[in-house]
């Protein structure tokens, strides 16, 4: 055997959703987020198109970031669905991580790969970085509020009107007292049907 397959096994079983809410002060550094973005490129694609596209938002970017979530929810929010909740996630969440990543489809208009194999390709990149995450201890969050899909997103990252934003991505040492949450599934009989003849 070529890999420890138990151990990737494990890895895979272990991957959570953690919330900003739930990490530590502690510094996320740029040599770790670049290593979420290498892991992140070996993901595959249809026709090695490497769709993907990365912005991180560390240090004082992040306030950068939270000025824009918190703003751009309020202006285009109606009055009876505003939630001072969602605002405050949108405001603090940002603050509350060491980086976040917003990861983004950067589809060529020549490309004769549809669009969806394109998003799924991006799909599989975030989860190695979610992977990757969880192998070092990080905690991490794949967040897609409904603003991350408008124009004004792609303006503010500096995306072409045909790119769509994919992810919030935002990563962060967990509390000290944090207990990793334990996951279930239903076992693969509930998916799956085998066909033999």
């Amino acid at each position: 055997m070529k890999y420890n397959l138990s151990e990737i096994s494990d890895l895979i079983k272990d991957r959570r959703t953690i919330y900003p809410e739930q990490f530590s002060d502690r510094k996320i550094h740029k040599e770790q987020v670049e290593v979420l973005l290498k892991n992140a490129i070996w993901a595959p694609s249809h026709g090695l198109t490497q769709p993907w596209k990365f912005k991180v938002f560390i240090d004082e970017g992040r306030t950068r970031l939270s000025e824009f979530l918190s703003n751009h929810y309020t202006e285009t929010t109606a009055t009876e669905d505003y939630s001072e909740l969602r605002f405050n996630k949108m405001k603090n969440r940002p603050l509350m991580s060491g980086a976040i990543i917003s990861v983004s489809l950067n589809r060529d208009p020549k490309s004769q790969i549809m669009e969806l194999e394109e998003i799924e390709a991006v799909a599989c990149a975030i989860q190695n970085m979610y992977l990757t995450c969880t192998a070092w201890g990080l905690g991490a969050f794949w967040s897609t509020p409904k603003m991350i899909y408008t124009p004004a997103m792609n303006e503010f990252l500096g995306l072409k009107e045909e790119d769509k934003c994919l992810a919030l991505f935002y990563v962060g040492y967990p509390k000290v007292d944090f207990e990793w949450p334990k996951g279930h599934r239903k076992p693969i009989e509930y998916f799956t049907e085998w066909v033999s003849e």
